[in-house]
């Protein structure tokens, strides 16, 4: 199969003609597919575009798009149909090309050649007859080479006024540019635009994807705005502190440098003139005064930097910790529709990897930040206070030194993004490897595996080494233009000492400041980078946060003295997302203390009724009533602690046997808890296991199988004793003789309670007083007892003669084909 998408707009340029490039399929699952896009092969930008344009899609949850190998990997909603995935693809694809063909990025000329924009003169047969011809072409007739002659003339005259002026005014513009604050203002306004312009292309993408030119990421949601505000705004006194004692640790670990230039000078110098006045006379006074103040230094600026980082990490671990607190617990009442299929990784993403981000980004990028910030705020009035004609040669390079930071981050990105996608394919390779062991071996196939993965080892490798040449090139500019400013600043320094214009106690404690704060400021790409994705972390918490929670409370009360548990859905109609309606004006009596048993094939809302009664979902029209009240007036809790609910794939807990069992039932004793685990069919086999009922399930109950899960979630129901029990096909995966010994324990547990079994397996609900047949849609097909059905003929002995192996038997009569009176005085 192959997916082409619509032919590119007729105005388009030629490069909407990758519009026309095949989507191949590689995989497609229920919500999840995998595609080869031929056009992002090989373009990174582009692929990050697409990526972020899928993730806006509605019904989309999550894009991955590799230009290293060309695929797609998208996650959907379980809603959407796959079709209809591959055409929301198609259509994204086509959109992101066609607008990437409308602005298309700027190529670069060869090294060393001109870019020149070719002079195109009308041809003389598209011009008016009485137009004269141009006055380039009149002089070129007429004058042959002349013109070229008269313009070089003019070029060189120019050049030659161009110097002169030059020489003329060179060393009046050289003396005004190094006057400090000019310099400083110079330098600070050419490292705003160098950061303003990376800042615009870093969200070009994020705008072009919205839809908007705004690319200053000045503009957006208000969580955007307002992000280091609302993150940090609960942790004021513990990030003012952390602050502090950030800027502390680095003003002493400066001044730390600065003192030991000094000791040097006092040493060579045979003194120092400011320490006399001081008081401290002579060398061998000044000299261990000054070793004492530099070891007091190095203990403070260890110290200071060492109560920075831990004030930091604490500060971080309070944020992660509250907000994944507050997140979880708005997550635990979120209705179950937000966390069904795909949205529970999602969900989880957020939980873990995002707030983890953010974490992250206080501990480390906060920390740096403020250390940059003190670095120039110690550096500028340094220079300016003690050697103010030196301030343009310490203040020069920081713009460059910007450039170089954003310039290779943008360079090592796409490095990094291959590295990342080939690490990805190595672990998914390996994982598979070792999940498939079986297979490998039964197929023999281990070498054939071992060259796979030797590959991608391989690939890896060189995707690192590129990405390792990149980081170690940008390093070595960093540290060559940082180390450059101290012989200028000697070289000139020098002249102004012996031209007895600056002391040389002032000169010297100058020198390494200017390569401590450009060593800091090579990592502003990065920092700028995990802003940005911090604020999408926590723009993604934030929508989390903003999901509406389950509405607990209610207007009515459950009696005190307990329910009766008669449950009656009344012309109940509801359908999922994108779907059909599952169930289509649904009336169902269950009456109270009664066994009930709902059978029908797959599709026909047999789950979808046990949802409606639990309020996991609320129909669209119709009313779910308990006792005569809608379950929808009830508070939650109440309605849920009333009714004890297992599923065919009932959830083990990662611990013992008992605290599963326990699980919900807290308080319970062992006594209760065995008996509940014999009720349930479980008893038997949980003794055999070497520590009984303080055995380790692993996690998900890997220790266990389906019919154990199903026996265990069987007794924490049993154990929990609610008036109402829902079984989902709570019996499916155990044997013929173990399920007979779990009807024997439902036939006593269910005495006095309203129970309600959803099953495949006839033999399950043979016992049970009313049977409901559904088909697709919800529709109630049959209703009667085991006895009564079959003796009718319809659906229901049909399916009971399948799974018993009796013969067919006689067609029933057309009075046995009525339903019984209370079915028929049911609305429909």
């Amino acid at each position: 199969m192959t997916l082409l998408m619509g032919p590119p707009a007729a105005s388009a340029p030629p490069f909407s003609r990758l519009a026309d490039a095949p989507l191949r399929p590689r995989s497609v699952l229920p919500g999840r597919q995998r595609w080869e896009v031929e056009a992002v092969l090989r373009r990174p930008n582009l692929a990050r575009l697409l990526e972020t344009s899928l993730q806006a899609v509605p019904g989309i949850d999550r894009a991955e798009v590799s230009p290293v190998t060309g695929r797609v990997l998208l996650f959907h909603e379980t809603a959407l149909s796959s079709r209809d995935a591959a055409r929301l693809l198609g259509e994204t694809v086509a959109q992101v090309l066609t607008q990437a063909a409308d602005h298309p990025a700027p190529r670069r000329a060869p090294r060393g050649t001109s870019r020149r924009v070719p002079r195109q003169t009308p041809r003389r047969a598209d011009r008016d007859e009485d137009e004269a011809p141009p006055v380039a072409d009149r002089t070129r007739h007429s004058s042959g080479t002349g013109t070229g002659s008269g313009v070089g003339v003019v070029a060189v005259v120019g050049a030659g006024a161009g110097a002169a002026v030059a020489l003329g005014v060179g060393k009046h513009v050289l003396k005004v540019l190094s006057a400090p604050w000019v310099s400083l203002g110079l330098v600070a306004a050419a490292t705003t635009v160098v950061i303003r312009r990376a800042w615009r292309r870093s969200n070009a993408d994020r705008a072009a994807a919205e839809g908007s030119s705004d690319t200053s990421g000045a503009s957006g949601s208000p969580s955007r705005r307002h992000f280091l505000t609302r993150l940090i705004g609960p942790h004021r006194r513990k990030f003012a502190l952390a602050t502090a004692l950030s800027v502390v640790s680095q003003a002493v670990e400066m001044g730390l440098f600065a003192l030991m230039s000094y000791a040097i000078t006092v040493l060579v110098g045979g003194g120092s003139q400011t320490l006399t006045g001081l008081g401290l006379v002579g060398l061998e006074t000044q000299l261990p005064f000054l070793a004492g103040v530099m070891a007091l230094a190095a203990v403070a600026s260890s110290g200071a930097s060492y109560l920075a980082g831990s004030s930091w990490h604490k500060l971080a671990q309070s944020i992660e910790s509250d907000l994944r607190t507050t997140t979880y617990a708005h997550v635990q009442r979120l209705s179950t529709a937000d966390l069904e299929g795909e949205r529970t990784s999602h969900t989880t993403q957020v939980l873990t990897e995002d707030i983890s981000q953010l974490g992250s980004f206080v501990a480390r990028t906060l920390h740096e930040s403020t250390q940059l910030a003190t670095c120039f705020a110690v550096l500028a009035p340094a220079y300016l206070l003690l050697a103010p004609q030196l301030a343009w040669i310490a203040f020069i390079p920081i713009p460059l030194v910007a450039w170089l930071a954003f310039r290779f981050h943008e360079r090592t990105a796409d490095d990094r993004a291959a590295s990342a996608a080939t690490r990805s394919r190595l672990h998914a390779r390996l994982t598979d490897n070792l999940q498939s062991n079986v297979m490998v071996k039964a197929a023999c196939t281990e070498e054939y595996e071992e060259q796979r993965v030797a590959e991608l080892c391989a690939e890896h490798g060189e995707a690192n080494s590129r990405t390792d040449r990149s980081s170690a090139v940008q390093a070595q500019l960093v540290r060559m233009c940082a180390m450059a400013a101290v012989p200028t600043t000697i070289l000139l320094g020098g002249k102004a000492v012996l031209r007895s214009e600056l002391p040389l106690e002032r000169l010297t404690p100058l020198l390494d400041l200017p390569a401590i704060t450009l060593s800091r400021l090579h990592r502003l790409g990065d920092m700028t980078d995990e802003y940005r994705r911090s604020v999408d972390a926590f723009e993604r918490v934030q929508r989390l946060l903003d999901l509406p929670q389950e509405p607990s409370e209610g207007s009515r009360e459950l009696p005190a003295d307990g329910i009766r548990g008669q449950l009656d859905l009344q012309k109940v109609t509801f359908a999922y997302p994108g779907r059909p309606p599952a169930l289509r004006d649904l009336s169902m009596h269950i009456a109270p203390g009664r066994v009930t048993g709902i059978v029908g094939t797959t599709g026909a809302g047999k789950t979808t009724v046990a949802k409606l009664l639990m309020r996991f979902r609320d129909p669209d029209t119709g009313q779910v009533l308990l006792d005569g009240v809608d379950v929808s007036e009830l508070p939650l809790h109440e309605l849920r602690g009333v009714i004890g609910y297992v599923s065919q794939e009932p959830f083990v807990f990662d611990g013992t046997i008992a605290e599963n069992i326990r699980y919900g039932t807290f308080d319970a004793d062992e006594r209760r808890v065995a008996q509940a685990a014999r009720a349930a069919g479980a008893d038997s086999f949980i003794k055999s296991l070497p520590d009984g009922y303080d055995s380790q399930v692993g996690e998900r109950g890997a220790a266990l199988s389906g019919g154990q899960k199903q026996r265990i979630a069987l007794a924490r129901t049993f154990l929990a004793d609610p008036p109402v029990v829902i079984l989902d096909e709570a019996t499916s995966a155990v044997d013929n003789e173990t399920e007979a010994a779990i009807q024997r324990g439902l036939e006593a547990f269910a005495q006095q309670r309203t129970l309600i079994v959803i099953a495949h397996r006839l033999s399950t609900i043979r016992n049970a007083d009313t049977i409901y047949v559904l088909e697709r849609g919800g529709v109630v097909a049959e209703c009667g007892t085991h006895t009564e059905l079959v003796q009718r003929g319809g659906r229901y002995a049909n399916l009971w003669r399948l799974q018993s192996g009796e013969p067919p038997a006689s067609r029933p009569t057309e009075q046995e084909h009525q339903p019984p009176p209370w079915l028929r005085a049911l609305p429909s």
